[in-house]
């Protein structure tokens, strides 16, 4: 795996642990994890969840960089979004997090 946390910046960091904190993102890594890559109409009946409800939640993870997507067609000729892991690394140490803290593009209210 590639180690990007030497490359993190602050609002990357933020987005990866937003997406994280949600129990359907998590069982999603965990899944694809465990099971590989999958496209979403099986994923969505593995973690018994709608579709759409799945959608939201893969397009979170995949702007924060923690999976990637690829449009692939079936021997029947349909369209499947298939998704996997994202290669990350990220050891949380307080020198990462001070790092990415001086990063940050919103300033403190």
């Amino acid at each position: 795996m590639t180690d990007k946390s030497q490359h993190l910046q602050g609002d990357q960091l933020l987005a990866m642990l937003a997406a994280l904190s949600n129990p359907h993102r998590l069982r999603i890594m965990g899944m694809l994890t465990s099971h590989g890559r999958n496209y979403v109409s099986q994923l969505a009946r593995e973690l018994g969840i709608s579709r759409p409800l799945l959608h939201l939640h893969l397009q979170k993870l995949e702007d924060a960089g923690l999976v990637t997507s690829q449009m692939e067609l079936s021997a029947d000729g349909k369209a499947l979004n298939f998704f996997e892991v994202a290669p990350f690394d990220v050891r949380l140490t307080p020198a990462l997090l001070a790092a990415a803290a001086a990063t940050l593009t919103d300033q403190p209210e």
